[in-house]
């Protein structure tokens, strides 16, 4: 991927997670035990780590909340089988709520896509309430096969998404917006 494309979505470099093939560490939060695979490495996210997970070799995450506990992005992990359907669903309702800066990127798996709002320095708290508010209302318009994060019934340490592998498709404060 290129370097342009993951400096849309503001990736905290600082740190990152990459996946094992045993489980790390047991979690229980509000009642339920999860198991975590991903291991925390506190070192600088570099390109030759991107690379590496670009060709499969390792599979790396990073952290949707900072150090500071803002978040710059909204994503919308989708896990349906109607890709189409779904960015244009979700683009309409994005414009909708005045949001004009989302990135769709190919996840791992063929058809599922991350949808990163660009939403920039946001509160936890409020980007906790947007991620329910965006999912409750794209909801109503088809069946949910979706997750969205930051998501508050999670750990924190599972507020992690896979580094993305491609672009699908963007929106970028559009020409579209001057007519509303």
């Amino acid at each position: 991927m290129q370097a342009i494309h993951t400096a849309l979505i503001k990736i905290d470099t600082s740190h990152y997670w990459i996946k094992r093939d045993k489980v790390i560490q047991k979690i229980v939060h509000n009642g339920k035990t999860f198991f975590d695979k991903f291991e925390k490495i506190n070192e600088p996210l570099s390109s030759k780590i991107i690379r590496e997970h670009e060709a499969g070799k390792i599979t790396v995450a990073h952290s949707l909340i900072n150090k500071s506990d803002k978040v710059e992005n909204i994503v919308i992990d989708y896990n349906g089988r109607n890709t189409q359907r779904f960015w244009h669903r979700a683009q309409l309702l994005l414009r909708e709520e005045g949001y004009i800066n989302f990135t769709a990127y190919e996840s791992k798996t063929p058809g599922h896509l991350h949808l990163y709002i660009h939403k920039g320095h946001t509160t936890l708290q409020e980007g906790y309430q947007i991620a329910k508010l965006i999912s409750m209302k794209l909801s109503q318009k088809m069946p949910k096969e979706w997750k969205v994060f930051p998501d508050s019934d999670i750990p924190r340490e599972f507020n992690i998404l896979t580094l993305p592998y491609k672009v699908y498709n963007k929106e970028r404060g559009a020409s579209w917006s001057k007519h509303m």
